[in-house]
């Protein structure tokens, strides 16, 4: 009896063991190529959870950056040469991808609970829990200024930004038209909850293109997220729209004199998902869980200001790393921030993005 208790016994142990150091020790010789935007919002990201991650599973993470959308990922597809394992999405391309079947189907229920013990179907955000990704940050398009070229009266509001009378010089523009035909309708009056009912006809697509038509002469175009902070530092334009998180990082890190506005800021989710076709789909699926568990989606906020999305994670932001800035208060997420704030209408941009690009791109070349 006492030798079937002490087998019995042998193999609990064994097993034991085997969770705790043979499991992690099936993936030490595993490198995943997680792709996201490069600068500041990836450096947050090697911090905050590349870095951690590796540690615990001996998992190497190998970054890529790329500028968004799903083009890279469709041509990995079609040559059948997947590389990417994980890439960093915004919520419209999570959902064309998905169903255009670019990405692997998740196992929501394997999604561990938040620190506190929420279980993560109650723990997320609405919205960011989707069968091929889950949401990572919340982050918002904004605009910002450099304080230092306007001496007497500030920029205050979005319609500052189109007002090139009482604030004159050059304006920096995403070529991506998301938020810009948004932007370009509540300048011009729309009230945010009345957008994207504008924006599906015919006659609000050329409202918004008319109010933008207002300041193309003074736009100079920006695609990567790192250009905005750096096109006001050069002084090659005195506002311009960008990511909150990378002007937040120009103000700390650089002592930039830039300011934010968030008057009608634009927020949105990413998502990670992992690409069909991947090699490491189990070891990407460990990487996700880990780096969407609430103390990294905290943790990220020391580097960059963009919100978690659990709220567990939310007791748990602290201050930017080797600073006593609060960033709780820097978050889109924070109450004051949102008040005229615009959560992006991921669906109606799935179903309309590629016409949008279109138009926009024969715009911009005009």
């Amino acid at each position: 009896m006492r030798s079937h208790l002490f087998s019995k016994f042998t193999l609990w142990s064994i097993t034991l063991l085997s969770i705790f150091f043979l499991a992690p020790a099936a993936f030490a010789d595993k490198t995943l190529t997680v792709t996201c935007w490069g600068g500041s919002y990836t450096n947050a990201q090697i911090e905050a959870m590349y870095k951690p991650f590796t540690e615990k599973t001996g998992i190497k993470i190998n970054s890529a950056d790329y500028n968004g959308g799903l083009a890279e990922i469709r041509a990995q597809s079609q040559s059948g040469n997947v590389t990417w394992d994980v890439v960093d999405l915004e919520r419209q391309d999570l959902l064309g991808g998905c169903d255009e079947g670019l990405f692997e189907t998740l196992d929501l229920n394997s999604i561990p609970p938040g620190s506190d013990g929420t279980p993560a179907n109650k723990d997320f955000l609405p919205w960011a829990l989707h069968e091929c990704g889950i949401g990572n940050m919340v982050w918002s398009n904004i605009v910002a200024f450099d304080r230092s070229k306007f001496p007497g009266e500030k920029p205050s509001k979005l319609a500052d930004f189109f007002d090139l009378k009482n604030f004159p010089g050059s304006r920096g523009l995403h070529t991506d038209p998301m938020s810009n035909l948004e932007w370009a309708l509540m300048a011009d009056g729309v009230a945010p909850d009345q957008v994207y009912k504008i924006l599906s006809t015919e006659a609000g697509v050329n409202r918004a293109f008319a109010k933008l038509d207002t300041i193309k002469k003074s736009v100079i175009f920006w695609e990567a997220g790192a250009q905005p902070p750096q096109m006001l530092a050069d002084g090659e334009v005195v506002m311009t729209t960008a990511y909150n998180g990378r002007i937040l990082n120009s103000q700390i890190k650089e002592n930039k004199p830039f300011e934010i506005i968030w008057d009608n800021q634009l927020y949105s989710f990413d998502h990670f998902a992992i690409v069909k076709g991947s090699k490491n789909v189990k070891a990407a699926m460990e990487f996700i869980k880990f780096a969407t568990g609430s103390q990294p989606a905290a943790d990220l906020t020391k580097w960059i200001s963009y919100g978690p999305t659990r709220y567990s994670s939310v007791p748990l932001v602290t201050t930017y790393a080797g600073t006593d800035i609060q960033m709780t208060p820097k978050l889109p997420t924070a109450p004051k921030n949102l008040k005229t704030a615009l959560l992006v209408d991921t669906a109606w941009w799935a179903d309309n993005r590629d016409e949008m690009i279109k138009r926009f791109s024969v715009w911009m070349a005009k």
